[in-house]
């Protein structure tokens, strides 16, 4: 893969670099979260749990954006794991809410510092006022295509 940016084709389009640049990303977060034998999918919806918990099922789903039946395959798994619970209200048993266990709070500061560890390594040999470029180039990326997304609705 790195030959293939760095020669046989060094200007492809910006969106196979940043795919590519994920997904070297997510494998090295996915080995470091084994260690602790939770799955790359789980960590998605734990990042969202730690700063909101109590969400619906379909709030979830939305904040990760995923579909509804994949999130809750992955919501009975981690309850299985002991990590969330999945409860109705007695006002409302058409939802069903999402809480953090004791458990899968705890898992905030074994992870955490394994994300940040990803994100210190890939920035490795970059400039302060580098990082700041490509931060402020891909959020204006984002801003282009959630515009464009906006405008095909």
């Amino acid at each position: 893969m790195l030959r293939h940016w760095h020669e046989a084709v060094p200007n492809d389009r910006m969106a196979h670099l940043i795919k590519d640049t994920m997904r070297a990303f997510d494998r090295s977060l996915r080995v470091r979260l084994a260690r602790h034998e939770v799955q790359m999918g789980h960590w998605v919806y734990l990042r969202i749990l730690w700063e909101r918990d109590g969400l619906t099922k379909r709030e979830l789903s939305i904040e990760a954006g995923v579909a509804e039946p994949t999130t809750f395959i992955a919501l009975r798994a981690m309850e299985s794991l002991g990590y969330v619970t999945l409860e109705q209200r007695a006002d409302n048993r058409k939802n069903v809410y999402v809480f953090l266990t004791p458990k899968g709070r705890k898992l905030k500061r074994q992870l955490v510092p394994l994300a940040e560890e990803v994100n210190a390594m890939a920035l490795q040999g970059l400039q302060q006022e580098d990082v700041a470029a490509v931060r402020r180039a891909l959020l204006t990326m984002l801003d282009n295509l959630a515009r464009d997304e906006a405008l095909g609705e």
